[in-house]
């Protein structure tokens, strides 16, 4: 009778035990903390990522239609003005760095028949397209027997703080631009 006495007296600590237990929540604070900061670091460190890439993202377009308009002003671009174009082009990415950042622009001559060739090409951290290829330009633009200035940059956007993101991203843009004060800007060294 004993023994039945003592389990009754374990079971009935048990359920005092259980009972005030429940009522605690004390630690309960803590314990969402730990399970909601990681969630609440990813979405704050991926929203800075996100953002700063998007911004980033906006001024490769910018650099790109910068470059083809600057370019497209001119009846004749010698080589002091492309370096300040490229120059500027790279000044457009401030505060980002202009190091990973490709540009190129070219003269895009579309004959009677439609074809798209290349009549001069500058390139700054990439090559210059050859002179006479046939390129694709997109049908809406084709125009026969003009020539439009493309400009075209690369940009590798690595992320701040690597979060998120842990690798970098190129990104990418084209402009095409009608020449402004001619129907042709040429290009020549002076």
């Amino acid at each position: 009778m004993r023994v039945l006495t003592s389990i009754e007296n374990l079971s009935f600590r048990l359920q005092r035990q259980l009972t005030r237990f429940k009522r605690d929540t004390g630690g309960m604070a803590a314990i969402e903390f730990v399970f909601i900061v990681p969630l609440m670091l990813v979405i704050f460190f991926g929203t800075i990522e996100l953002s700063n890439g998007v911004a980033a993202d906006r001024k490769v377009t910018i650099t790109a239609r910068t470059l083809s308009d600057l370019v497209s002003q001119n009846t004749n671009v010698t080589n002091q003005q492309m370096t300040n174009f490229f120059t500027m082009g790279t000044a457009i990415m401030t505060p980002y760095s202009g190091t990973p950042m490709t540009l190129r622009v070219s003269a895009v001559n579309i004959n009677g028949s439609g074809q798209a060739t290349i009549a001069w090409s500058d390139g700054q951290g990439i090559a210059a397209r050859t002179v006479g290829s046939t390129v694709t330009v997109p049908s809406g633009l084709i125009v026969n027997n003009t020539q439009l200035i493309w400009s075209e940059i690369a940009y590798t956007y690595t992320p701040a703080v690597g979060y998120v993101m842990k690798t970098a991203v190129t990104l990418t843009d084209v402009c095409y631009t009608r020449p402004r004060q001619s129907t042709t800007v040429t290009r020549s060294a002076t």
